[in-house]
């Protein structure tokens, strides 16, 4: 589908619009229906506009009413598209997208705004990104952050997302990924595990310790210093770096978590660090966003702005 370019008389300056034949009321109920169709849901559409989900589903019928076709077939369990609806959201989240690549150019011409949605691991949030989104917002007072904290990995589709915060090696296929920093690992316990257990002098001495394990490792049990990886073993295990944090300071046991987790600790003496001279691989610190032709000034500056942060910062410089 075409969309000319056209430049006015002021100079520098270009509007862009897009040949749809489509009203603005429509190209809403065209929105509706992808988000519809991407979240697999009613309700959670209705949460994005901040509206009914009866109302969206009205605005989905209105949409079928139009077109003279059945989109959806609903159930009290889940939805599913008819034929037509699935080749109709092909080309609908097609053109919806084009639509937000123009927008998108213009906003990249002036000061961001709109709603940028990220999400984040919650530790590194409230550590990290909610200091720095903190100082980002008042450079640019026509932009809302919209955060989705958890320690899950989100489909940003799905769920909406312009980006996301990712610590550790990807997997993800088709997103565009910016290195933004790098979380440092290190091996800590504290000072009552220590006179009561003994400080291990070498990973291998980490067999006759409890320790403390995160279980979203990707290398599971294993401890993975460098030209030594080790299976440990300990009486806790937890799916959060709270957890590990926690139970560490109650000396529980012995952790292996980015040095940033335990800033605080380690100034106090609460937590000591062990087994320095054993390096452990650091992770990668990832800001992901949807790969496409014209990436939203609001993305683009938030994630550049991150990485500028983090390159002073002395936890999370690459």
């Amino acid at each position: 589908m075409p969309i000319p370019v056209i430049g006015d008389k002021t100079p520098g300056l270009h509007i862009i619009y897009v040949r749809t034949g489509m009203s603005i009321d429509r190209l809403t109920l065209w929105q509706t229906y992808v988000r519809v169709v991407e979240t697999g849901s009613f309700s959670a559409v209705a949460r994005e506009l901040g509206t009914s989900q009866p109302q969206v589903s009205k605005q989905v019928a209105a949409l079928e009413a139009r077109l003279g076709v059945r989109l959806i077939r609903r159930s009290t369990r889940k939805l599913s598209m008819t034929e037509e609806g699935e080749r109709f959201y092909v080309e609908a989240r097609r053109i919806v997208q084009e639509v937000s690549e123009v927008e998108s150019q213009l906003q990249g011409a002036g000061q961001p705004q709109g709603t940028l949605r990220i999400a984040c691991p919650p530790v590194f949030a409230r550590l990290k990104l909610l200091p720095l989104a903190a100082s980002f917002m008042r450079q640019y007072p026509q932009l809302t952050l919209e955060f989705s904290v958890h320690d899950r990995f989100v489909d940003l589709v799905e769920e909406g997302i312009d980006v996301a915060i990712r610590i550790g090696e990807l997997t993800d296929m088709g997103l565009h990924a910016k290195r933004i920093g790098t979380a440092r690992r290190i091996c800590v316990a504290s000072s009552r595990y220590l006179t009561e257990r003994g400080t291990p002098q070498t990973p291998d001495e980490l067999h006759a310790h409890d320790c403390i394990l995160y279980t979203l490792l990707t290398t599971g049990a294993t401890w993975p210093f460098e030209g030594m990886p080790v299976k440990v073993t300990g009486r806790v295990r937890g799916n959060s770096p709270e957890v590990v944090t926690t139970m560490a300071l109650r000396g529980l046991g012995i952790a292996m978590a980015p040095d940033f987790l335990f800033g605080d600790a380690l100034v106090s003496g609460d937590l000591r660090q062990i087994l320095e001279n054993w390096p452990v691989p650091g992770l990668p610190i990832h800001a992901l966003y949807l790969a496409r032709r014209y990436v939203p000034a609001r993305v683009r500056l938030f994630v550049g702005y991150a990485a500028q942060c983090f390159a002073s910062d002395k936890q999370l410089r690459v």
